[in-house]
């Protein structure tokens, strides 16, 4: 399938996830169920957008472009989460990253301080920059992507994600 045709296909199949979470209820759910925990109570939140400006290279690429990123989540019980990202990627390349993932609250002993690990399938690295994530196969390559943040309010944060050895990614969150 040709890579147009593929991203299409692939934003087509997001936009539908994104459909049917904001008309989802209790038996209509975004994410599988078997991603719930059995017995955890339901989250105060239902999903989380996030929005990125910015993205701090490590490396001055004179073939970077700036990063821009929309995402968003649902929020499930025992604290899991699971969502999709749009985003420009370190080329100019529109690009999207479908995951799964767990939120870890409470950190150090702060109520405010959290941490996330997300990990999924991401499409949008083709030619001519295919090497520029790992295990890259026609623009698809899984991806794990640890984050840190800071709750400013109930429902607002800032947050942290490390995009392996090139580039930490400045974002913010708010729950709904």
């Amino acid at each position: 399938m040709h890579p147009v045709h593929t991203l299409r296909f692939f934003l087509a199949v997001a936009l539908s996830a994104l459909f049917s979470l904001a008309h989802a209820d209790s038996t209509n759910r975004f994410c599988p169920d078997l991603l719930a925990v059995k017995g955890a109570p339901e989250p105060t939140h239902r999903g989380e957008f996030t929005f990125s400006p910015y993205t701090h290279h490590w490396s001055q690429n004179p073939d970077h472009k700036k990063v821009v990123l929309v995402a968003i989540d649902e929020q499930l019980p025992g604290d899991r989460l699971c969502g999709v990202s749009f985003f420009s990627n370190s080329f100019g390349q529109p690009s999207v990253y479908v995951y799964a993932g767990q939120q870890f609250n409470n950190l150090m002993g702060v109520p405010q301080l959290f941490a996330k690990v997300t990990g999924g399938l991401m499409y949008g690295y083709v030619s001519p920059y295919e090497n520029k994530v790992p295990l890259n196969y026609k623009g698809f390559n899984p991806a794990i992507i640890p984050a840190v943040g800071y709750k400013l309010t109930q429902h607002d944060s800032v947050q942290v994600k490390f995009l392996g050895t090139a580039a930490l990614m400045f974002s913010y969150g708010r729950q709904f």
